[in-house]
Parts: C-alpha cells; structure tokens; sequence
C-alpha cells in the first residue's frame, strides 16, 4: 500500500490471525510526525491546540477541515525534536492515534481498524502492549484503541458538519500569512483559508445565535485567536537556528570561516 493519510506507510486491517503475537511499544517517541507542516484536527481539539499552533481550514470544494500549522516551510515540523520528543503540551489526537486508523467503505458506513505495520514500535518480541491474547481474545488496550478510534471518528463527523456550516455561510475566505524572520528573511504560508471575523459578526442574529447555541460561534473565535500563533512559529525558527552552546558557537565560526 502506497503512503497514506500522511504518515501511514502500511495500513493492515487488524485480525487475531496476522497479529496474534503482535505487541504495540507506543510512547513519546514522534519522529513519524517529523515531515509534518500540518495535521488535521476536530472541532472538541481547538481549545487545547489554539494555545500553542496557528489553527486554519484547509480542502476544496468537496470537503474542508481544520489544520494546526506545525510547520512554516514544506516537510517542516518545528514540534518535533531529533529525538522524537513533542514539543508542545498539546499533541493532536490525529497523531495520538497512530499506528492505528479506520479505513471506510466508500459509502462510508463501515469502519475497519488498521495498524501501520512499518510504525518502529510493532513488534513480536511482547514489548510494550499485546492485541491479542493467547486465546486470540482482544486485549484492553486493543478495546482502548477501538474506544478512541470511535470516539475520534464521531468528533471527525460533527467537525465535517461545522464546516459545511461555514461554507454554507460564506464564512471562509483564502487567507495568506508572512512571518519576518530576525535576520530579514521573510517566510509565506498560503493555501489555506480563514473565517473571515466581520462577516462573522454582522451575520444575522437567528444564524449568530444558532452558532452560539451549538458552540460553534465559541470555535470560530478560537480560530480567529489561535491564528495570532503564526508569529510564534518564527519565534520557533529563530530558537531552532541559534546556538544552544559554546560548542555550537565554534562550530559556526569554523563553518563560516571555511566556506
């Protein structure tokens, strides 16, 4: 299977026959997730995430969702460190729940659990968490995975459901963000779309209270909150750029000296 869904590389649906000795070693180890400018997330996320990443809507005219921009240059995740650790208190739930996924019919109505075979923490050697039993019975944290991958996939759907709400309100509109770097360099994020805040507020007052009622008018101003972010991922460039010790200095200075 060709790579999917960002960052899986092998989605195989679970079975107590191919993954019976099979054992998963999960942790804080996200290097997966280090190509990543961006990952989806729902609607019940943005609070946590509109703290710490610039949140955005992203799609075509068939479908958008929301993104938290993780990244201002292409294959750039600046929450990831070389070691794998998060950088950030909030991880979004897209990436919590890797290796495993739902795959759907096309019509969309049956949901099947994969696990990304290729994911470095599979493994038949009992380390971490087992799927099966000896029986082949599922195990708890099988059931556990199912829960939140069912949980996941209900806020996926009542998100979808806000979105089509704001297109059909002619809420979004492309959007285009630039961060000036310290040393002048300037960095351009497009391609996506944001609410737009006055269309928003002179909306009608049966369309405003119906938002409100929901909660959706609360989301939408965490979006609109959470795009001040974006002058924080050039804060993170500049942090990930300067030196960090004596050592790193001298490096530098002979790598200028030399080129």
């Amino acid at each position: 299977m060709t790579k999917q869904l960002l960052i899986y590389e092998e989605a195989i649906p679970v079975n107590n026959e191919r993954h019976r000795k099979w054992s998963v070693k999960s942790g804080k180890d996200y290097r997966f997730s280090h190509d990543l400018n961006a990952v989806p997330l729902t609607a019940v996320e943005f609070p946590l995430a509109a703290a710490e990443f610039p949140i955005v809507f992203a799609g075509n005219d068939d479908a958008v969702m929301p993104s938290a921009i993780l990244g201002l240059l292409d294959k750039q995740n600046l929450f990831v460190a070389e070691d794998g650790d998060w950088q950030a208190s909030y991880v979004p739930a897209f990436l919590r729940r890797y290796p495993f996924v739902f795959a759907a019919t096309e019509e969309g109505q049956k949901f099947t659990l994969c696990i990304d075979e290729e994911f470095s923490g599979c493994n038949q050697d009992d380390i971490g968490e087992r799927l099966f039993d000896a029986q082949g019975e599922q195990t708890q944290y099988l059931r556990s995975v199912l829960e939140f991958l069912k949980a996941y996939q209900a806020e996926f759907t009542r998100t979808q459901a806000f979105c089509k709400r704001l297109k059909e309100l002619e809420l979004l509109e492309p959007m285009q963000a630039r961060v000036k770097h310290n040393d002048g360099q300037q960095y351009s994020l497009s391609g996506f779309m944001a609410i737009n805040r006055e269309r928003l507020n002179n909306l009608p007052g049966d369309e405003l209270q119906r938002l409100a009622r929901s909660g959706e008018l609360e989301i939408a101003y965490i979006h609109l909150q959470s795009l001040h972010n974006v002058t924080r991922l050039g804060e993170r460039i500049a942090r990930a750029e300067s030196p960090k010790s004596e050592d790193d200095v001298a490096d530098r200075l002979i790598s200028a000296g030399t080129g």
